[in-house]
């Protein structure tokens, strides 16, 4: 028996703020919208495959997100940081830290804030993904 993890879901305050911070900015596209009783939904996963997150807008949600101290950050992987995290700015997230070459490892990474205050890490490969990760330089591009 395999097991994958199939979906990610955070609370986000204004689902269709978060769908174009995914979609237009980041480039997942949306592959489905849902409203149950309690929340609206919404569905992205990249053509190339990985996990999919689901952005849900409780509709008795007064404020911004609780954080709380469950969630650390968010990863997204990009075969072009500097410019995704330019992008993002530009879109008015918020940096946590511009885009730098590690040394311990082949990577670019940059830290921002999206709308609701999610960590997110913006990753490039520089040695290829690694093993199990799709290609973010395989997706169709927006």
């Amino acid at each position: 028996m395999g097991q994958i993890i199939g979906q990610f879901c955070i609370n986000v305050t204004d689902l269709e703020r978060s769908i174009g911070f995914w979609r237009d900015l980041c480039g997942i596209p949306l592959r489905s919208r849902t409203e149950i009783p309690t929340a609206l939904e919404a569905v992205l996963q990249a053509d190339a495959g990985g996990s999919r997150i689901q952005l849900a807008q409780q509709k008795d949600q007064v404020g911004p997100i609780e954080m709380g101290g469950s969630l650390w950050k968010l990863y997204l992987y990009t075969d072009d940081c500097v410019a995704l995290y330019q992008r993002c700015l530009d879109a008015g997230c918020e940096s946590v830290s511009e885009p730098a070459r590690l040394d311990r490892w082949p990577v670019t990474v940059a830290f921002i804030k999206d709308y609701d205050g999610y960590l997110i890490e913006l990753i490039e490969n520089h040695e290829g993904t690694p093993e199990g990760v799709p290609d973010p330089g395989s997706t169709n591009r927006r």
